[in-house]
């Protein structure tokens, strides 16, 4: 999914900047970049960060980056920052999102204007140079940031550096987050609060949906007020989102631990323990395991110097691989013993298999799984969450396959848990997983954990809604 981080300050910002971009790493693992803006113009620098954790990959380009404002990121599989020479004058840009008409948008840019890119991505344009050409088609850049969020299918947040300052823009939509934090001389823009506690910063506000704000040392002015509709996806609480991060001031790790208590206030089942998978299944096993009153124990612990988050790497092979290395199982506490896991979602469920099985192989009597959200039946349409996925791998979409034959136009009686086509569905995967039981979390409660209004959250890949 991609975050960043941003920083204006009297002083120099280099630590803040280095420390405050590696706090996104659990967002990608694929380029990190940093962009500073010194008295003879900017430095950049991007590293691979597949192989190598971001710290050690930037460490020695500290000592040739002195600055008082810069811009990170962490990115999905796109170089970041570019630097950019416009008629809007100089200036180094990142993004967080996914431009899904980008093709689109590209070959009218060809054709209307004569333009050609130079930033070649993953399969094809960088989205971050389509994005700077967007916002070099207008007079200025929070005219240029507007025309960006009103061009786009998707999402596209940005945060751009000149020589003034810093221009941060939150996708028209707000699906994705950015917060702003302020210390003594200092202002920062984030996409994960997290960062802001260790060094310093208190979190000021939350940008609203399209708004936009320009930073520097002196202050933040808002160049545009956030528009009325929201819809911040809700799977930053479920999954992406790291533990110590608030998006809308809503704490994930507080969330996750509601959703762990719905679940077992709706589906109780007598067992020896509650486990959840790490670390993004672990908030939600202790909600649960404080509602049921049934004792938390660890089966399985991550091995975490030096496995990424399965979900990343796009190979399905590399994934299954990290996804069976990273978990080492704990034989002592699983013998012989029934117990329930949460996990935070079921995507495909080939690493889930795997997983169910080794449990089985070392003794369990019975596995139980509760999901923290419902069955994904639709493939995301605005966020990279689904990058190189096909919606019909879903393991939702395989099992109503099997029982339709086919695939069918209307797929809203396997969004509603209260179906005779849904609970179907729902035992086709728990076969499949071989589960003793597996009962999925029901979206109004997922709503209700997280505690914003069904409106202003992104809830699409669960119930095909879209907004008006």
């Amino acid at each position: 999914m991609g975050g960043f981080f941003g920083i204006a300050s009297w002083d120099d910002c280099i630590a803040d900047l280095f420390y405050g971009t590696d706090y996104h790493s659990h967002l990608g693992t694929k380029r990190g970049g940093l962009a500073v803006r010194q008295k003879d113009g900017f430095v950049r620098v991007i590293h691979n960060i597949e192989n190598a954790q971001f710290r050690s990959k930037f460490d020695p380009d500290l000592d040739r980056m002195h600055s008082w404002a810069g811009i990170g990121v962490i990115s999905d599989f796109d170089d970041q920052p570019l630097l950019i020479r416009s008629h809007l004058g100089d200036y180094a840009i990142v993004t967080v999102g996914a431009i899904k008409n980008a093709a689109a948008l590209s070959e009218d840019l060809f054709r209307k204007r004569g333009l050609h890119f130079t930033e070649i991505g993953a399969g094809g344009i960088n989205p971050t140079e389509l994005a700077a050409t967007l916002i070099d088609q207008e007079e200025s850049f929070e005219a240029g940031i507007r025309n960006l969020q009103d061009s786009i299918e998707g999402s596209c947040s940005v945060l751009i550096l000149t020589e003034k300052g810093l221009y941060a823009g939150r996708d028209k939509w707000g699906r994705t987050p950015i917060v702003l934090g302020k210390k003594a001389g200092n202002f920062a823009v984030t996409s994960e609060t997290c960062a802001f506690p260790n060094l310093g910063f208190e979190v000021e506000k939350y940008l609203g949906p399209g708004e936009i704000l320009f930073i520097s040392p002196e202050g933040c002015e808002q160049k545009q007020a956030p528009g009325d509709k929201l819809q911040i996806c809700a799977f930053l609480w479920v999954y992406y989102g790291y533990p110590a991060s608030s998006y809308e001031g809503i704490n994930v790790e507080d969330a996750r631990n509601r959703c762990g208590a719905f679940l077992a206030k709706h589906n109780p089942v007598p067992i020896d323990f509650v486990a959840g998978i790490p670390d993004s299944g672990v908030g939600h096993g202790l909600g649960y395991a404080a509602e049921s009153g049934v004792p938390f124990k660890r089966p399985f612990v991550k091995y975490t110097p030096t496995w990424a988050r399965s979900f990343m790497p796009q190979s399905q092979g590399v994934r299954d691989l990290v996804a069976r290395m990273k978990l080492i199982p704990i034989g002592d506490l699983i013998k012989g013993k029934k117990f329930l896991f949460c996990e935070d979602s079921i995507v495909r469920g080939t690493q889930l298999q795997d997983t169910i099985q080794r449990l089985y192989d070392c003794g369990a009597l019975e596995v139980h799984m509760r999901p923290a959200c419902p069955p994904l039946v639709f493939g995301c349409k605005f966020l990279n969450f689904s990058v190189s996925r096909s919606e019909m791998d879903l393991a939702a979409r395989r099992a109503i396959r099997e029982i339709e034959g086919e695939y069918p136009a209307d797929l809203t009686d396997y969004t509603r848990e209260d179906t005779d086509k849904y609970k179907a569905m729902e035992e086709r995967i728990r076969q499949r997983l071989n589960l003793t039981t597996l009962k999925y979390q029901h979206l109004e409660d997922l709503v209700a954990a997280i505690g914003l209004p069904k409106e202003r959250l992104c809830t699409y890949c669960w119930d095909g809604v879209e907004p008006d």
